[in-house]
């Protein structure tokens, strides 16, 4: 039981962590420049992708380490 609340805890963080990366350099394009009429919308379009992005990045990371540790079981 242990185990998985540890690995739920560290999904949760690794969420957070990825999306908090992909605000940050998403922030970095400065899209709210571009969208000068729509300042709100951009705004929450910004989070809105980093929300997307982040939580890609961190299930592609996540998957990959669980299958590293899955190719154990073949020897």
């Amino acid at each position: 039981m242990k185990l998985i609340g540890l690995q739920g805890i560290l999904t949760i963080v690794s969420h957070l962590i990825f999306i908090a990366l992909a605000f940050w350099a998403i922030s970095a394009l400065h899209i709210e420049r571009l969208m000068t009429f729509y300042p709100r919308q951009s705004r929450v379009l910004i989070v809105m992708l980093a929300v997307a992005i982040g939580f890609g990045c961190s299930s592609f990371f996540l998957d990959f380490i669980n299958n590293v540790r899955n190719l154990g079981y073949l020897l």
